[in-house]
């Protein structure tokens, strides 16, 4: 998300003081909870509030161990005429939503003309009783390893459970935590926002609290019935062939990679009789070392660099110099941290492992995944890790599409290779008072993106509106991506 920059104006102690005096309990000090204090974080020029809220790790039976949630409250500029709060919901699972304060400092200040912004880390995650261990230095190889070797998934366990109850950090739990914070913070009704797996603890929220839901906006949408990863690779090869198609109607794409599909096909097909042993100059200057390229890791690899336009655009180009023998400009997108190496990996199998995994047959998954570019991979992965894994509970209805007349924003994008429009599309059906806007050149986000700031002025129109009627969303269709990468 990114907005125009507003300037701030006001005194923080004054917006603290405002905060709890307009609030209707704000100022409480609640069992367990700290007062919300001013506050600086990292890379922030300015005063934020800050405070930890106390919950029972086990909701049901209260008692045993309390996870202090890490709370960050970004203050509206106007504090006397501010309306809903937004409260954001990061993805993952597994990231910390606190993270984000940083944009709304800055390009997302305009979110803040009427709105508190409220950052909760989600129980397992950022600070709030985080479910990751102690990172170890990775070498390049690590960077082309499987997602779940056994060992790593058996030791992260052994280490989680020394602090977790890893069977209590479920969508469902945390969403009746959230709504704890929501009171003691003394608001009533709230605005949500939610990307990713963020869209499915907002359907969630809504679910369980619905009276207190002003508006909720949610983009790349993954329903509580979704099933993750089962339908990671059909999403995938959907994505796959429309930026390909894209590739092939270009000129100054399809001019240096004419045969881009076959491309595709004989670099899958080498990587399927051996893996590829290649050296790799890392960019520290250090050694050359030789590092195994193996069919499913490159396919997975290129799966999330469709994540984000700029990165996507860099396909055609990794593809075509693979498919001749050099995966120079593959490492080089392959070797560095993402979107994994910035998530509590035992927040995610505590999620995935209760509410996906289960549910996920066998046998329907090989026969979804025949003959699909990207194979199995994620399916068996991630099922072996759930074997390994404590099981939490979920609600009976908890799969069941969520049905709520409050008016909700839904975003997809077009080449979206994990959460594709069709998702949107299903979600919108119990939703009567939803839109459905569909981004063309759009991956899972905006990134990468000409005018990325369209999507938030629409949110922020809608917020203001309190409806998804008469919104003028024309500017996704101007939205455009890089030029593809050629060199």
């Amino acid at each position: 998300m990114r907005a125009a920059r507003y300037f701030c104006s006001f005194s923080l102690i004054l917006v603290a003081g405002l905060l709890c005096f307009f609030a209707l309990d704000g100022c409480e000090n609640r069992h367990g909870a700290s007062q919300m204090t001013p506050c600086r974080l990292p890379g922030i020029g300015e005063e934020l509030l800050c405070g930890k809220f106390a919950v029972f790790e086990n909701r049901e039976t209260g008692t045993g161990r309390e996870i202090d949630l890490n709370v960050v409250v970004v203050p509206a500029f106007d504090p006397k005429n501010k309306t809903e709060p937004l409260f954001h919901l990061e993805g993952g699972p597994g990231a910390a939503a606190t993270d984000q304060a940083k944009f709304y400092a800055t390009d997302g200040k305009e979110y803040r003309r009427k709105h508190d912004i409220v950052l909760v880390d989600q129980r397992g995650t950022g600070k709030s009783n985080p479910l990751t261990a102690k990172p170890a230095k990775k070498t390049a190889q690590d960077y082309l390893t499987e997602m779940y070797p056994v060992e790593y998934v058996k030791n992260l366990r052994r280490t989680l459970e020394r602090h977790a109850d890893l069977t209590q950090y479920t969508t469902s739990i945390a969403m009746d935590d959230l709504d704890d914070i929501r009171a003691w913070l003394g608001y009533d009704k709230i605005d949500l926002f939610g990307a990713s797996y963020g869209t499915r603890a907002v359907l969630v929220y809504l679910r369980q609290h619905p009276e207190h839901v002003h508006t909720a906006t949610i983009i790349g949408v993954a329903p509580t019935y979704l099933r993750i990863p089962l339908y990671h690779s059909q999403a995938a090869a959907r994505a796959m062939d429309l930026l390909l198609h894209e590739c092939e109607k270009d000129p100054s794409c399809h001019q240096p990679f004419p045969q881009i599909r076959a491309d595709w096909q004989s670099v899958l097909a080498q990587l399927g009789r051996e893996p590829a042993r290649v050296q790799y100059s890392p960019n520290d200057k250090s050694a050359t070392v030789t590092v195994e390229i193996h069919r499913d890791i490159f396919a997975e690899k290129i799966r999330n660099l469709m994540y984000s336009a700029d990165q996507a655009r860099r396909i055609p180009l990794i593809i075509h110099q693979a498919a001749l023998g050099n995966f120079g400009p593959f490492l080089r997108e392959a070797i560095a941290p993402d979107a994994a190496d910035f998530i509590a990996q035992g927040m995610y199998l505590s999620v995935t492992c209760a509410e996906d995994v289960p549910f996920i047959g066998q046998t329907e998954a090989a026969k979804l995944d025949e003959n699909n570019p990207f194979g199995n991979y994620r399916v068996f992965e991630q099922t072996r890790a759930c074997g390994l894994w404590p099981q939490g509970q979920i609600p009976a209805d908890y799969r069941d599409p969520v049905s709520s007349n409050v008016p909700v924003l839904i975003f997809s994008g077009n080449l979206d290779p994990v959460t594709p429009p069709q998702r949107g599309e299903e979600v919108a059906k119990y939703l009567p008072h939803s839109r459905h806007v569909f981004i063309p050149h759009a991956g899972h986000g905006v990134d990468g993106l000409s005018d990325a700031g369209c999507v938030d002025r629409i949110i922020i129109e809608f917020m203001d509106k309190g409806s998804a009627k008469d919104l003028d969303t024309s500017c996704v269709e101007r939205m455009s991506p890089p030029p593809f990468a050629t060199k």
